[in-house]
């Protein structure tokens, strides 16, 4: 049929189609669509997403750290660079954990003085021999996969801090379900340090997109930014600037 191959190039060229969107361009209902999308899926050519469709599928699996760290290496270091450039002299940030905030640490530059708080004993060892940031370790269990802590402890000294700025790493960003990672207890201990700041700013590389994680972190009306690479799918960027979230392309 016509309308599946033209669904085809278009998911190609964007890397995501959304159901609302194919209505209005093949002027067909949103259950013809949904009839498509499921018929292509089956025959192993996308993936339905909620509200769409993705070329790759959107559920992701937990992945060491140091696996992570080899993927998307010069896009994470632009990313960190511009982000870096958000920190002023004797801020109280957070720094949550993941490859890209750790990007961001080796990036942050000399300030008069700087307090980091952070879940990522990587970036705590980044920072460690900075004579001008103070960084107080988050404490608790630590995950194995991630090198980050997570628990009751975490979570408790979350709750008596306020700091200016949020950064946070996630492993999926879904329109409609928002941020997700792939454990439910670093969801909960990131959903604190969102509580604890005035602004949220999250890195993320364009293979983030249409992925999903098993815990959700917040809905993307949480959020205030999204620094990313140039890789995004041009319709993804634009919904994100509809639902008013600030994206910086780099």
């Amino acid at each position: 049929m016509k309308r599946h191959q033209e669904i085809l190039e278009k998911l190609h060229t964007d890397k995501y189609v959304d159901v609302m969107e194919l209505c209005k361009l093949f002027d067909v209902s949103a259950v013809t669509i949904r009839k498509d999308l499921n018929f292509l899926e089956q025959k192993g050519l996308l993936y339905r997403t909620h509200g769409g469709a993705s070329l790759e599928n959107a559920y992701i699996i937990d992945r060491p750290v140091n696996e992570k760290e080899k993927l998307f290496i010069d896009e994470k270091h632009r990313i960190a660079e511009v982000a870096s450039k958000m920190i002023e002299d004797q801020d109280s940030i957070i720094i949550a954990s993941g490859t890209t905030v750790q990007a961001l640490s080796r990036a942050i530059p000399t300030h008069s003085e700087l307090v980091v708080i952070t879940a990522s004993l990587n970036v705590a060892m980044e920072l460690i021999n900075r004579k001008d940031v103070n960084v107080l370790q988050l404490g608790g269990y630590v995950r194995h996969g991630s090198s980050s802590v997570v628990g009751d402890y975490a979570e408790y000294i979350l709750n008596n801090v306020s700091c200016s700025k949020l950064f946070l790493g996630v492993d999926g960003i879904d329109i409609d379900f928002g941020l997700t990672t792939t454990n439910l207890e670093e969801a909960m201990l990131n959903k604190k340090m969102i509580d604890a700041v005035q602004k949220t700013i999250v890195l993320a590389d364009s293979s983030k997109f249409g992925k999903k994680g098993f815990g959700k972190i917040c809905g993307l009306d949480k959020i205030h930014e999204i620094i990313t690479d140039s890789g995004i799918a041009p319709n993804i960027a634009k919904i994100l600037q509809e639902k008013g979230v600030t994206l910086t392309i780099v």
